[in-house]
Order: structure tokens, then sequence, then C-alpha cells
């Protein structure tokens, strides 16, 4: 501590710029190459080095062939020196190499500016709360920074200058909210510039292999959230529906071609609604998931939402921001129900050439007349047969299906509902593969519903006269826990990167022990950042510029208004007497007392001044110019002298005061 006290000021103020602009470059380091974050580290330790032995700047000659390699740093790694990415590691650089570079007051603020314009690149990359509040922190360095520079005489402790830092972004606080309330909004977040390669993450697909849902459920990332209007839902009857897959190649389950299928969109609903609000998060896919069924089709701002002939619900362009959209389904639902079944062959073709066991099995069921008891077959045989449920599958061949009913035994959701849709077509049942999402968890701390990729899930549909299509998980015959209480109760998680250790699932899933609470909250938190702040979408702005608009009128606004600036008034008047020091205060009344004997105060007129004028009032009592002068004179020690004020002096003012009559 004492050496630090013992820097001169220049040093002192160097080391805080650099302190600030390593807080504001470290974020950039998640998305820099790691040589740019090296180099940037190399740079700032030589300038701080410099600053603290008090040697030369390097000269041009030993900085301009390193910027020169940097740049071809930059080229070789973006294959461009524009853009977003390559435009915000040349700004990162930049600031860097400034350090090296000051030989002026001007130059301070120089690299200050070029650090603020660098605290807003960071939300090209991210927009979380924890985000912003590391913004916050970066800003509030930054201004006490640029305050160090300007003082032009005694400086402040560092603690003073942060105080005066934040008490400038509180006063900017409310209008930074007014303008975001009100300020008219683009669709789409301002920050949400796409780069290469897109922000979002990989999520479904519309193709199925074995191994590839299990990858996901190692996955804790939202998907989506939701907030039901009244409860929510058994878990058991939570199907968010995705991609319908209904051509196999012997290996991997893909969508075939809608352009051939006819478009019948007979469905039937029974009970009531259940509505409810999807918050979906950012994607590279077009899917819009909702509960089976959706009675109507749920409207995307900005967007049109298309249902195909399998009642997939998709948009045109992938969502790179997030959305929001209102839906209510019917749990109780007919999908195609009847007699007969349109193009009924396309529901049971299979290739050739593989799981010839498989085929062979299924080919045996048909003995059974009724294709619903045929159903029940495979579902038994997957509950008695000593089939498990694992996230770590073994390896299969050629003959997947085949493998994994007769020899390996273990398997994934996409291993039960494939083998399920192959066997039933092998039966004779038109069968397909519906992948999506299962079940969700609430938080109980704001009512909102997560989704996340580890909740991705396979499950079948077989067409049964004359019910239509008709919802079958496999996977609940083989372990009924995953669809009735998640995935966490289903298997056991790799260690020590489980999602049960990150998620609590039994502990954590209702707030009972600290991490299961902490993550609650810390979830919720995010929610609110992401509902109140992120999706503040122009429809969001016009109906609260509508609502706000509708409350400025009638009497209770006039009112209200009144009553604040009576409010703010009076707070000025105690604020205001209550910055008036003491002393000052006995000098005011003894202006006034003089004023009242011919002698007022001229507005430019000094205690010494003041006292001059009134020794040479002769109209004054002796006793009464000797008390006003020897009250004028301490007066003027003490508020001009640099000495120590002494304890006493308010008690001998007030008596001299008193002699002033």
């Amino acid at each position: 501590m004492k050496a630090r006290a013992a820097l001169p000021r220049d040093k002192a103020d160097t080391l805080l710029l650099l302190g600030s602009a390593l807080l504001v470059l470290l974020p950039h380091a998640r998305h820099l190459p790691p040589w740019i974050s090296l180099l940037c580290g190399a740079v700032l330790s030589w300038r701080a080095a410099i600053t603290l032995r008090g040697k030369r700047m390097p000269s041009s000659l030993v900085l301009l062939p390193i910027a020169v390699l940097a740049m071809i740093g930059v080229q070789t790694s973006y294959q461009t020196l524009l853009g977003r990415d390559a435009g915000v590691a040349m700004l990162v650089l930049l600031v860097a190499f400034k350090m090296l570079e000051m030989h002026a007051r001007r130059d301070l603020f120089v690299v200050i500016f070029l650090c603020f314009f660098l605290v807003l690149t960071n939300f090209f990359y991210s927009q979380s709360i924890f985000s912003a509040l590391l913004m916050v922190l970066s800003v509030l360095a930054l201004l006490t920074t640029q305050l160090s520079f300007q003082f032009t005489g005694a400086v402040p402790a560092l603690r003073a200058r942060l105080l005066m830092a934040a008490r400038m972004l509180a006063l900017a606080a409310p209008l930074a909210l007014l303008m975001f309330v009100v300020f008219p909004r683009i669709h789409g977040p301002l920050w949400g510039m796409p780069g290469p390669g897109g922000g979002a993450k990989s999520g479904l697909s519309d193709q199925m292999a074995p191994g590839q849902m299990s990858s996901l459920a190692l996955s804790d990332e939202p998907v989506f959230r939701v907030r039901f209007d009244g409860p929510a839902p058994d878990q058991a009857r939570l199907y968010w529906r995705g991609p319908v897959l209904d051509s196999f190649d012997g290996l991997t389950w893909t969508r075939g071609a809608e352009k051939h299928a006819p478009r019948d969109q007979r469905l039937s609903v029974g009970g009531p609604a259940l509505s409810y609000e999807v918050t979906l998060e950012p994607s590279p896919a077009r899917w819009v998931f909702a509960l089976e069924m959706p009675g109507r089709i749920p409207a995307l701002p900005g967007r049109v939402t298309h249902v195909s002939p399998q009642f997939e619900l998709t948009v045109g362009s992938a969502p790179q921001e997030r959305v929001r959209y209102r839906a209510s389904s019917h749990l109780d639902y007919a999908l195609q129900g009847g007699e007969r079944l349109a193009n009924a062959s396309r529901w049971l073709l299979l290739p050739y050439g593989y799981n010839p066991r498989a085929l062979q099995a299924g080919m045996d069921l048909r003995r059974e007349p009724e294709p619903a008891a045929r159903v029940e077959a495979v579902l038994r045989r997957f509950r008695e047969q000593p089939y498990s449920y694992t996230l770590e599958p073994p390896l299969l061949g050629r003959h997947t299906v085949d493998e994994f009913l007769y020899q390996t035994r273990a398997g994934f959701c996409e291993h039960y509902a494939g083998a399920f849709v192959f066997l039933m077509r092998a039966a004779g049942v038109p069968a397909r593969v519906v992948t999506g999402y299962q079940g969700g968890e609430i938080n109980p701390l704001d009512g909102f519903m997560t989704v996340r990729q580890s909740d991705a899930h396979a499950w079948a549909e077989v067409w049964l006269a004359p019910r239509g299509w008709v919802r079958v998980d496999p996977t609940a015959a083989v372990a009924p826990e995953r669809v009735r209480r998640g995935l966490g109760a289903a298997v056991q998680m790799p260690a020590p990167f489980g999602i049960e250790a990150l998620r609590g699932f039994d502990l954590g899933r209702d707030g009972g022990n600290w991490l299961g609470q902490l993550r609650n909250a810390l979830g919720a938190v995010n929610n609110g950042w992401n509902q109140w702040v992120l999706n503040y979408t122009p429809e969001r702005q016009r109906d609260v510029v509508n609502s706000l608009q509708a409350g400025f009128t009638g009497w209770p606004f006039i009112a209200l208004i009144t009553s604040s600036c009576i409010l703010l008034l009076l707070y000025g008047i105690l604020i205001r007497r209550r910055a008036i020091h003491p002393i000052d205060a006995l000098y005011s009344v003894l202006c006034k007392r003089l004023g009242q004997h011919g002698l007022a105060r001229a507005a430019d007129e000094g205690p010494t001044a003041y006292a001059a004028r009134v020794a040479a009032a002769s109209h004054l009592a002796a006793p009464t110019r000797a008390a006003a002068a020897e009250f004028l004179r301490r007066y003027s020690a003490w508020r001009y002298a640099p000495v120590q004020a002494d304890p006493r002096l308010a008690a001998t003012l007030k008596s001299l005061l008193s002699q002033v009559r």
C-alpha cells in the first residue's frame, strides 16, 4: 500500500488505465484466437514495466514490424481484414498497441474512447445478464480513469473517484431506461449481427442415427422456455413435437420429400385447450415447437408459420434471435382418423438387405389379426426381456436393428423408437419416428418451464383404424422414469460432468438443497433478463407505449405529476438545508442581522472586505462592531486558511453572534 501511494500521479494514472483496458479486453479472450490474447497480455505487461521503471517508450521502428505481423496474423486467422470478427480483433490489437504509443495527453483520451467502443462490441457475442454486469463494471472503471485525468490539482482518493463515477452512472441510468423503453426499435436484437457460422447452437435435425440423441442429452443448453396460463400438465404428457422421420436407409432415419405427400390435415381435438407462451432460443433450424397437438398455428412475430402434412411446425428462416409466441394445444386429439390411410405404403417402406432377423420377427407378428395387439406384443418384449436404457450404448454395425434387438439390448431413445417402427412396418402397421423434446423443468421462483437439449427425445406413431395416428413411446416400456420424471431419474449421468450434478434433478428440482435453490435463482434472473430486456421486441414496445399513452390522461395522471413535483421540491429544499454547513448557517444569520442595521452584504463581497466596512460603521455601538469584526475574522480564517478548524469554533461564533444586537 505504501509503495502504491508513493507512485507519482502520472504513473498511478497510467496503471489505472492499464487495469481498465485489461478489464475491457478480458471478455474478448473467449472468442479471439489465443495468439491475440497472448500478444495483448504481453503488450500490456510491457507497458506496465515501462511505467514502473520509468523507461522510454519503444520507437516506431520497433512497433511498426510488430503491428504489420499482427495484421498478417489477423488475415491468416480470419481470411479477411473486414467483417465483425476480424474488425473486433483489429480493434483489440489497436487498443493494446496504442498503450505503447502515448506521447501526449490526448492519447490517453483516445485509448479511453477506444475502450468505450470496445465495450459495445462485447454484445456481438454475448447478451446475457452476466455480460451486461461485466460491461457496467468496465464502464465504471473507464469513467474513474477518465475522471483521474481531469483533475489539475490535488487528486481525490481512488475510492472517492469510484463513487463519483458511480454517481454519474446512476444519473444516466433513468435516461438510459427511458430511451430503452420508448426509442424506436428494429426487428431483431440490436447486437444480433450474424457472424460467420452463426451463433446458434446445434440441436434437433431432420435425421436420426444411433448415438445422435444421446449426444444431445449431455447438453444443458436451453432450447425454449414455456409459461403456462394455468397449471402445467403432468411430466408424462409433455411431448413437444418436432421433425417427423419416415425414410430409413438401414442406418439413418430421415424426412421424406413433402411435395409428393397428400395434405391430409384432419385433426379432431377434445377437452379444454391448454394455453401457454413459448420463448424460443436462437437456433440454426427452422422448427417451431408446440405440445402435441396444437389447436391453432402459432403466430411468430415477423414470420410465417408452416404446417407440414405430418403436423410439423416450421418457419421460413431459422430464428437467429430469441422469439416469443403464443400457442394452445389439446392433449386429447385424433390425428387423421378413419378407416383408411391415404398413401399408407409410404409408412410401410423398409430398405432391402438390412436387418433380416427383425424383418422376419415383424412378419411373424402378422399372424395376430389386430394391429393394436401387434403393437402391444413389441412393447411387451421391451418390458419383459433384459433391455436397458443407457447414454453409452455399444456401437452397432450394418444391421443396426438386429444387433440392438438380439445382441446388445442396450440403447437410448433413438434405438428403441427406430427398432419399434422397423418392427411395426415389417408387421404391416404404418409407423413413423417422431423427434422432439419430452418433459421440462419448472422453476418455482418464476413459474417458467425450461426445456433443454438434454430433454431431446424420439418416439413413434402408429396408424390404427379408426383412431388414426397414435403416439407410442417404446422408451417408456423400458425406462418409465424417463417419461415420468426426466432423464436424470432414468440413467446414471457420466461423472463428473453429469447433468444430474448440474441440474440437481431429484435434489435440486424442487429447490430442496442449496444447489437447487441457487440454480433456480440464477435461472429466474437469467430468464427475467431474456424476457424483459433481450426480448423487448417492437411489438412489445408498441404495447407499452400505447398503455403509457392511455395512462397519461385524466385527473389521476395530473394528480400524480403534481404530487411528484411537490415531493421533488420538498426533497430539494431538504437536501439544500442539509448541504449548508453549520458555520455557514451562522454566517448567514450574522449577515441578516447586520443587514437590519443598514449593512447588507453585497453579493460579491467577501468576509474580509465586509469586516472592514462593518468596522467603519459609526452608527453601530462599539461592542457590536467589535463582536461582528471578530466573528468575520474567525469565519474568514475557517473558510480560507489551510488550518484545521477549532472544534469549539461554532460555540465561539454563537457567543459573538449573540453580542450583535
